[in-house]
């Protein structure tokens, strides 16, 4: 009930400012569980795809967004419950990896729509980046769900990093054919058969975005983003520092 009203305010707000036009709807199974396998442009996105879909998806959110103390983290915590955001525990021996593919399986055996954001994190540069072969493909595998390629278009620009006024314009997103990896069944302690799996979704992601393929993790392609940044912020410092001693030696 709280995913319905939310959905038909937020995503019904969504869909008169932004007015997202979609291709491939027909590709989400009436019924029935599935994978959502997305590019991830922005945080916007875990928003306009369910605004556009008649039925429920379930994303995962770290745990700390619905356990912060006070008002504001109860607030915080009803609303990611209610765009049907799912905590996971990111402690344990092998943190939040094996707690996202525990919830994925829970939520494909209650025949609900899991998504999933194959790349780890949001695009640095609006690139697509190499999949992680871990939650898609072991989800995939361990249920026998299909898997169906999304492609979210344009959400970067509405709102780059740093600008609070989301600009007015129209995101789009392709749904592709839903995949079958019913071939791999029982495979999913194969390294080389998750990372195959994986690999072809991204595929389909990149043939549906037309984004440029980069074949590093997003993660690290934001350490070396970050590193450059600091070296030329240090190198920018040390040139002011040498022209200041010049100027005053002159």
């Amino acid at each position: 009930m709280i995913y319905g009203a939310m959905k038909f305010s937020i995503g019904g707000s969504l869909k008169v400012a932004f007015r997202p036009w979609v291709e491939g709807l027909e590709n989400i199974p009436a019924e029935g569980p599935a994978i959502l396998a997305s590019n991830h442009l922005s945080f916007s996105d875990s928003f306009f795809l369910p605004a556009v879909l008649d039925r429920k998806v379930t994303f995962i959110a770290k745990a700390e967004y619905f356990t912060s103390p006070g008002v504001k983290g109860r607030l915080t915590a009803a609303f990611f419950k209610g765009v049907g955001q799912l905590p996971v525990d990111r402690s344990g021996a092998r943190g939040a990896g094996e707690a996202a593919i525990k919830a994925g399986i829970d939520v494909i055996k209650g025949g609900g729509l899991f998504g999933i954001y194959p790349e780890g994190t949001r695009s640095p540069d609006g690139r697509l980046y190499r999949g992680k072969p871990g939650g898609l493909a072991r989800v995939a595998l361990a249920t026998g769900a299909p898997v169906i390629p999304v492609a979210m278009i344009d959400t970067e620009k509405i709102q780059p990093p740093g600008k609070v006024v989301p600009k007015l314009m129209r995101p789009g997103i392709r749904i592709g054919k839903p995949l079958d990896f019913s071939r791999y069944h029982g495979m999913d302690g194969d390294r080389f058969i998750l990372r195959s799996v994986t690999d072809e979704v991204m595929y389909e992601i990149m043939k549906l975005s037309g984004q440029e393929y980069v074949d590093i993790y997003a993660t690290a392609a934001k350490r070396q983003i970050a590193d450059a940044e600091k070296a030329a912020k240090a190198e920018k410092a040390a040139l002011e520092k040498a022209d200041k001693a010049e100027r005053s030696g002159a």
